[in-house]
């Protein structure tokens, strides 16, 4: 729900980042804490990060951070200096210098092509040894949803760019009503396979479940979806 390609024409405006902005937050407010708990990253890159809302977040809680998304992001709206922005079209490689702890794209692949999901997998493995990941399920819905996937999709993008799943947030968070439904169904945590012997939490989970990532249906998407009983 954060981004397009800068090239389509853009539907976003400031009436769809006021409506989002509120439960992005009140998601990140649960999640980073929990990411920063696992990973303790300095400095964090947000690819898709829209008008920063998360991007905020981790830098109210210490980060050094960067923002990344399209030109069609209204710049005043923006929740971060200006500064610690970065204009990119996400359908191209990321093109990006520096070093960080931390890469984060969260419902953000969705809005791509297929034809860019292999590039994007390995664009975001090369940014940092830990990724915060989100993507839309089939049949979720959305806004220019062009590549709706479950998990074992977006898996084996990342296994082939060196990155293995840790299904760790999820279930912390999965009936948390302050979490949007959509991060709390579609949340997983990559590593760098190479490094997770340095996240020692990570490793053992990772090695507790065999790598193994359920595809699941929030249960307020459901609802959403079918209708009750008569």
């Amino acid at each position: 729900m954060n981004t397009l390609p800068s090239s389509a024409p853009s539907p976003y405006n400031s009436e769809f980042f006021n409506e989002h902005r509120d439960g992005a937050h009140s998601s990140a407010a649960v999640i980073v804490p929990l990411i920063l708990e696992l990973v303790a990253p300095g400095r964090v890159i947000d690819v898709g990060c829209g008008t920063g809302t998360w991007t905020r977040v981790f830098r109210e809680l210490g980060c050094e951070v960067i923002g990344v998304d399209g030109a069609y992001v209204p710049r005043e709206k923006l929740e971060i200096p200006s500064d610690l922005f970065i204009e990119r079209d996400l359908v191209h490689p990321l093109d990006l210098s520096g070093a960080w702890d931390l890469a984060v794209s969260l419902e953000v692949a969705e809005h791509l092509p297929p034809s860019s999901a292999a590039l994007f997998a390995e664009g975001l493995a090369g940014l940092a040894p830990v990724l915060l990941f989100s993507a839309a399920i089939p049949n979720q819905g959305g806004l220019q949803h062009l590549n709706e996937q479950w998990p074992t999709y977006w898996i084996e993008h990342f296994r082939r760019a060196g990155m293995v799943p840790v299904d760790c947030i999820r279930p912390v968070i999965w009936e948390d009503l302050r979490v949007d439904w959509w991060y709390a169904q579609n949340t997983l945590v990559f590593v760098s396979e190479s490094l997770l012997p340095r996240y020692p939490t990570l490793k053992r989970l990772q090695e507790a479940s065999d790598g193994r990532v359920l595809p699941l249906v929030h249960p307020r998407l459901y609802a959403s979806r079918v209708p009750p009983l008569s």
